[in-house]
């Protein structure tokens, strides 16, 4: 598919995904959400695919949602949002299951469903200059693209509510202490360390993290003998897997593995 709003190359093992309209601020708008659906569907179906680097082209990472497209027919807003989220949550739903880990390194302000999708990342990097803002209430919105969920479980359910309730904006380093980033790089070296983050998840053992990822899903809504059932189906599951007879045997002959399952 030729998208227009990311950019895609793939790479030993990693996805790059790079939001690519950064003239407009990389924008959350009608072909964002459709084109993200149909590129989570070709990087889940992609079997050279073991890890996803998520970046942005321009000065910033993300504005958010598309107010220019936002006030062009009020009227039709609500139609518009169902229809607009229906592709985009749609890809969320199917990046959060898929077996490769997502790395996001955000370089400079990241707002609004930007934001809710890179706190779905399973490790988040991000650069000095990196601004993270709440942004829905300051419209008069309240949130979607999953941020009730991925802010809830990096940040806790009471700071995650409170970021979004205040309209609250965090620097770099706030972000770290809330939880919401994993590792502070230098602008030099942000996409230097955020490569290696991604190639570290590409090497490793790639159906066992889409089980770990999926089995975080349910851990907080099921009850303890149901969850771990599901633990001990999907650790069945990987027994049976290449990748966890590379493991035993490598660690029984004191070598280190080679994952090459996906």
């Amino acid at each position: 598919m030729d998208y227009q709003a990311f950019r895609l190359e793939v790479s030993d093992g990693v996805a790059h995904v790079a939001l690519a309209k950064p003239a407009q601020g990389n924008p959350i708008d009608g072909q964002f959400c459709a084109e993200f659906s149909e590129l989570t569907i070709a990087l889940d179906q992609r079997k050279d695919v073991r890890a996803v680097l998520l970046t942005a082209d321009g000065p910033a990472f993300s504005v958010g949602g598309d107010i220019s497209a936002f006030v062009q027919d009020l009227d039709n807003l609500p139609t518009q949002i169902k229809r607009w989220t229906a592709g985009l949550h749609m890809g969320i739903s199917r990046m959060q299951r898929m077996n490769s880990p997502w790395v996001a390194a955000v370089h400079a302000v990241c707002a609004g469903g930007s934001l809710a999708l890179v706190a779905g990342c399973d490790y988040v990097l991000c650069g000095p200059q990196a601004r993270f803002v709440a942004g829905y209430p300051g419209i008069g919105f309240s949130c979607d693209a999953g941020a009730s969920v991925t802010l809830s479980r990096r940040m806790g359910m009471a700071r995650g509510r409170r970021f979004l309730l205040a309209n609250e904006s965090l620097d770099a380093n706030g972000a770290i202490a809330a939880g919401l980033v994993d590792e502070l790089a230098d602008g030099e070296t942000l996409g230097e360390r955020s490569e290696a983050a991604a190639r570290r998840f590409a090497a490793g053992p790639t159906l066992a993290y889409g089980e770990i990822r999926r089995l975080f899903l349910s851990a907080g809504n099921q009850p303890l003998e149901t969850q771990l059932e599901f633990e001990a189906q999907a650790l069945a599951r990987i027994a049976a897997s290449a990748d966890a007879r590379e493991g035993l045997t490598a660690f029984r002959d004191k070598r280190k593995p080679k994952f090459t399952a996906n």
